[in-house]
């Protein structure tokens, strides 16, 4: 009977899921990006009851970091239940250990890997295969797929070969490029695969499982005289692994009409130049050998499968006898190495072979850096040259080492029939998903193959998103991005001037802008380059306004709908009405969870779909002159290095911008630069309302409005209305709220705060394009209005706190972001003295993204050293940054000493060292003295004094640096908990910030240990089931910690109180700031993040405290209650305004009222513990 093929739209990772959980009983899982939606499949499958190939649902672990993952996985095994993880980059180094134990112990399991990029000068999300490469010794085999069919269709032999062989398997694909790209692919079932399953071996492999009833040791000590001999014994399991893994790619093959071999090879049977590479770039050189041999050239390619065990003979039977000529591309870079991994393997198998043919290796696509046919075209003449180059890159420009081939010009190599579109967004206005859904209604609803792939750059939501999708009649092999679409989507309008969204549009081909401007208002203001290329390539130009659209509905920023149903109606690539239907029903699956109302709103915007206009294109449009360009006096660096990678042009860098940064050193300051303006609705001051308490500028998560003091100087060329400023610090001056519009993501939690007078707000939001008249007012007050922060005591109160200049500004953070606030406050009370170690995750994005540093220095050029170390050792990494402090403040003290002992020494000089040494930990005390002493030390450097010159170089060191630790609740409460722990152990004087979003929010909002009970989360697909982890409570039963929990919009003078104490206080402090999340699903929006930390204290959901050990020496209580009593009657009313919290009861009604009886009694019962403590008598 003929197998009836069925097709499923999905991503690389959701192939790899589908497969492992077939064969999986266990899954120890942790969230890493690009891996963490194969976990996150795996998890929402087993809560619905999915069954795997044994008739059970898998069960699922989140472990506390992927060391502990592997750790349960290898547990799991001995155990005797199938286990599987998925993970990358650092997260399967952090598995290397196990890796050793699980291989040696010849357990049969599997790691997906989306393979990722290591973190070295910089981290990078991106794809390459430097983490697999890092695990090649471990002794797995290793088995790599290059396309979303390969992961579906070889995923499975991994499994198969594990069971069959004993040796365990790394399954691995790109990262992103597969992980990520989305295809309609024909679909592997269980039936399909579980008759191949080696029952015999199973059932050995449950044999030799731990069990007390047969008990046996394992993981025993070994001396030298017999180890070796032991380690030897397991070669013929590794000898039989080729053959296993060919024989289950031959019944694939039987399955699926397709063909796999350990080494696969295209092209000409008598090619004479041949690519050996593996992974998704072997799909577009399959597209590049196409072109080649049709205009009559003998080239090939070989792609690797299976890596480890590498299969000599497989591998020089799969060559064609006539190459000549080999290139190895590597994805990976290994310094001071004679090659990379593959490149050294091939050259082996030829090595001492006559007549061998010439090998040259090179490397590619580092980071997903996109790899194109061109660049494969590039490799194939390389080797065509009498000598060609060895060690050799591609897709770069290296004119400092000079490895770079040269770059050809780009051509389509798709394939008749093609369709390509391409879709400018800004990250969480919906285009992204939109498209994904476009792409499998298209997928699921016609013939047609179809692949989505979707580029970001490193901001959170708010930042620039490109969806590339294609579709045709045949399959797609084109795994790089659309260089030359059919169809360009604009969803942004200030993205006609920031970057060149027609590059490539080809001829007659269509472009949609969704933009406020109308018919004639909208030619104006299109630059004169857009407009030649529209009508020098006879584009059809379409215009809506679906911002205005969204807001009508009710959508707020949230136009994708409205633009997913223009793009149907324009393209007609499936009929309108199927189109509209087929929209409908992914509106409810991806909606559904969030109530009718959103439901609703969105079939609105399918029927407004259609109120787009056509544009009319001038034919004179093509002969207009280029536009006038505009000069600026910005640093080279801002205009040469920023401001390209800022438009997306970050590819065409050579090298050579990097020379003197190549330790990814990188100036701070430079988001000041980017003045986007892609906020849709912007705050406006209105003065008369303004009683000048500054809580806007406190609140505001991107420090783009802020107070200004103007003097009588300044006051002369302001053209701006101002208040006379209350205080007598500023008598004479007067005051302005002033709002940066350009770098404001319009979030509106600084009109929401705003108390206003009598009932009437000084702020209210308006449409940007009303207020743009106030960048130049903006722009006067930034450059021109000094700081008059010496004139208040900036840590008494909020509103002087805001007279301090924020050091930290126009991150790359979400709209509305409950974290930046806090991040942005230590800035200021402490930015010029202050040191940050920051674990990777969403600060560590939004605060040190290339090329947007958010840090900044401030007039005197002082300012925040940022740095980022690893997600799971951000504390040991700032302690030793204090360890480094205290070692060189101790040199200080010794040659201080040294010189005041001397005789040489004036007087006055002596006065000052001693006072420095008496009062060394006073940060105001030193920032005084410090002036003072750098003169009399390089006086004495220039007399000739040997102590002096060793204190020149020390004195960076004399002020009292303000060391700090930040990091979110997964790194702080899981994987990172042991440093933290450790580091507030130690007693140093060092300030932890945790940034408690109750998910780990870099990764897309994972569950951690700070979840609390009854949300959902992923990883916790029907609501998390434990109470969430008193971390605070737990750091003060040291008793020398300081520690406090701060909801800002709940008490925004606590939280100045306590991160003034923290600091302030001679040893460890934590401080765990309440931050809602994006991830949340705040029902008000984001523009309510700081009214719903003020619901979440009321209600009793957060609370706020403060445990001082100092108190403790005074005979007073340490621990300090600041909440008030909550109102307990609101507490599931604030639940059910939280997505993450509304969805269990919409999705599991039974378990959610007994999961949030449960998450108010835990609130209750924290409560009362906290009641306890605060009522404790500590006189006695």
């Amino acid at each position: 009977m003929t197998r009836e093929k069925k097709f499923l739209t999905c991503d690389g990772n959701q192939a790899a899921a589908h497969i492992s959980y077939m064969f999986s009983e266990v899954a120890a899982i942790y969230p890493i990006t690009p891996s963490s939606t194969m976990a996150e499949y795996v998890d929402e499958w087993a809560a619905s009851g999915r069954k795997n190939i044994f008739g059970e649902p898998v069960l699922v672990q989140e472990m506390q970091s992927e060391g502990g993952a592997a750790g349960a996985v290898h547990g799991s095994l001995q155990a005797g239940a199938l286990t599987t993880t998925y993970t990358a980059s650092q997260g399967l180094l952090l598995m290397i250990p196990n890796m050793y134990k699980i291989a040696g112990e010849l357990l049969p399991c599997v790691f997906h890997v989306s393979a990722r990029t290591i973190a070295s000068h910089a981290l990078s999300i991106f794809g390459d295969h430097q983490d697999v490469m890092a695990a090649r010794q471990t002794g797995f085999a290793m088995l790599a797929e290059g396309s979303v069919q390969e992961v579906m269709d070889l995923a499975g032999v991994a499994h198969l070969a594990a069971i069959k062989s004993r040796v365990p398997f790394v399954n691995f694909f790109d990262g992103f490029r597969t992980s990520h790209e989305i295809q309609k692919i024909e679909m592997l079932e269980g039936q399909d695969l579980a008759p191949l399953i080696d029952r015999q071996a199973l059932a050995d492999f449950r044999a030799r499982a731990l069990n007390p009833m047969k008990p046996v040791a394992r993981g025993m000590a070994e001396n030298p005289d017999h180890f070796f001999q032991h380690r030897e014994s397991s070669n013929a399991f590794y000898d039989a692994v080729p053959a296993i893994v060919e024989e289950y790619m031959n019944e694939i093959n039987k399955i699926t009409g397709r063909h796999y071999g350990l080494f696969n090879y295209y092209g000409a049977e008598d090619a004479d130049r041949v690519i050996i590479a593996m992974g998704s770039v072997t799909e577009a050189a399959r597209e590049a050998i196409d072109y080649l041999m049709a205009n009559g050239e003998k080239v090939g390619l070989v792609s690797v499968h299976l890596y480890r065990p590498f299969s000599a003979r497989h591998f020089l039977a799969a060559m064609p006898k006539t190459a000549k000529r080999i290139a190895v591309l590597d994805r990976t870079k290994e310094p001071g190495a004679n090659g990379e991994p593959l490149y050294l393997d091939v050259k082996d198998c030829f090595y001492g072979q006559e007549d061998a043919p010439v090998i040259v290796g090179g490397r590619y696509g580092l980071s997903s850096k996109d790899t194109t046919p061109a660049q494969i075209l590039a490799v194939y003449e390389n080797l065509a040259l009498p000598m060609p180059k060895n060690r050799f890159t591609i897709g770069i420009v290296d004119d400092v080492t000079f490895t770079s081939l040269p770059q050809k010009e780009e051509i389509a190599l798709g394939g008749d029939g093609m369709f390509e579109a391409k879709f400018y967004g800004l990250g969480a206005d919906g285009t992204v998903g939109a498209n994904k859904n476009s792409i499998k209604i298209i997928g699921d609803n016609t013939g047609k193959y179809c692949q989505a792939y979707f580029s970001y750059d490193s901001k959170k939501s708010g930042g620039f998103t490109c969806s590339h999708l294609r579709f045709g009649d045949h399959p797609i092999r084109s795994t790089y991005l659309v260089n030359t679409p059919n169809f360009v989507a604009c969803h942004v309008q200030a993205y006609l001037h920031m970057y060149d969204v027609t590059r490539g549009l080809r001829k007659n081909g269509s472009f949609l802008l969704n933009t406020i401007w109308e018919g004639e208002e909208l030619a104006k203001n299109l630059s004169n380059k857009v407009k030649k290329y529209f009508a020098q390539n006879n584009i059809t130009v379409y215009y809506i306004n679906a911002t205005q659209i969204a807001q009508e509905i009710g959508l707020g920023n949230r136009t994708n709908t409205i633009l997913q149903s223009a793009f149907f109606r324009i393209t007609s690539v499936i009929p309108v009405e199927l189109a509209v239907e087929q929209m409908k029903k992914f509106i409810v699956k991806s909606y559904g969870k969030k109530g009718e109302d959103v439901v609703n709103k969105n079939y609105a915007a399918v029927d407004r779909g259609g109120e787009y206009k056509q544009l009319t294109v001038d034919p004179a449009w093509a002969n207009l002159p280029d536009d006038e360009k505009m000069g600026n006096n910005d640093p080279a660096f801002i205009n040469e290095v920023v401001r390209p990678i800022n438009a997306q042009d970050g590819d065409l860098l050579p090298v050579s911008v990097f020379k003197g940064r190549e330790d990814g050193t990188w100036d701070q300051g430079t988001a000041y630069y980017e003045k986007r303006g892609v906020a849709a609705f912007v705050p406006e001051w209105n003065a008369e309302n303004c009683i000048q308490c500054n809580k806007c500028a406190y609140v505001c998560p991107h420090a783009s409005i802020r107070p200004f003091v103007l003097d009588e100087q300044e006051r002369k060329e302001a053209k701006f209305e101002q208040l006379k400023a209350v205080g007598k610090m500023f008598d004479g001056m007067t005051f302005r709220i002033q709002v940066d519009v350009l770098d404001c993501l319009g979030c509106g939690n600084c009109a929401d705060v705003c108390p206003g007078k009598k009932g009437e707000k000084a702020l209210t939001m308006q449409p940007l394009e009303s207020q743009l008249p106030q960048a130049d007012n903006w722009r006067y007050c930034a450059d021109n209005v000094k700081s008059k922060q010496h004139l208040v005591d900036i840590k008494a109160n909020v509103k002087n706190s805001q007279f301090a200049t924020p050091l930290f500004e126009f991150s790359g953070a979400c709209s509305g972001c409950g974290e930046t606030p806090y991040v942005k406050l230590i800035t200021q009370l402490f930015g010029d003295r202050e040191m940050v170690a920051n674990a990777t995750g969403c600060s560590s994005i939004y605060s040190g993204s290339v090329p947007s540093t958010p840090y900044t220095k401030n007039e005197q050029g002082h300012g925040p050293a940022w740095a980022n170390s690893l997600f799971e050792d951000f504390c040991e990494f700032g302690l030793g940054m204090e360890l480094a402090n205290e070692k060189m403040r101790a040199r200080i003290v010794r040659l201080f000493t040294q010189a005041i002992a001397g005789d040489h020494t004036p007087v006055d000089a002596k006065v000052l060292m001693q006072e420095w040494i008496d009062c060394m930990h006073d940060a105001d005390k030193t920032k005084e003295l410090a002036p003072q002493l750098e003169a009399v030390i390089n006086g004495g450097a220039e007399a000739g004094c040997p102590v002096c010159k060793e204190l020149q170089g020390l004195s960076n060191y004399l002020i009292k640096r303000s060391q700090w630790i930040i990091g979110g609740d997964g790194a702080s409460y899981d994987i990172g908990y042991g440093g933290l722990d450790h580091v507030i152990a130690s007693g140093k004087d060092v300030n932890i910030l945790v940034l408690d979003t109750e998910v780990y929010s870099n990764t897309g909002g994972q569950s951690s240990k700070a979840t609390p009970v009854g949300a959902i989360a992923k990883f916790a697909a029907s609501g998390k089931r434990v109470r969430k982890k008193d971390l605070g409570l737990m750091a003060t039963t040291y008793g020398f910690v300081y520690v406090a929990q701060i909801a800002m919009g709940a008490d925004q003078a606590q939280t100045l109180k306590a991160i003034r104490e923290a600091e302030a206080y001679p040893g460890p402090s934590l401080i765990i700031a309440y931050a809602p999340c994006i991830s949340h699903g705040l029902r008000a929006g984001m523009g309510k993040s700081q009214k719903e930390e003020e619901r979440a204290v009321a209600c009793g959901y957060w609370h706020l405290w403060r445990y001082n050990p100092q108190l403790e020496e005074e005979g007073k209580n340490p621990f300090q209650f600041d909440s008030k009593e909550p109102k307990w009657e609101d507490f599931q009313d604030f639940l059910k305004g939280e997505v993450r919290f509304s969805s269990v009861a919409k999705q599991y009604p039974k378990e959610a009222a007994e999961l949030f009886a449960a998450a108010e009694e835990n609130a209750k019962w924290r409560y009362r513990s906290y009641q306890r403590m605060a009522a404790d008598d500590w006189s006695k």
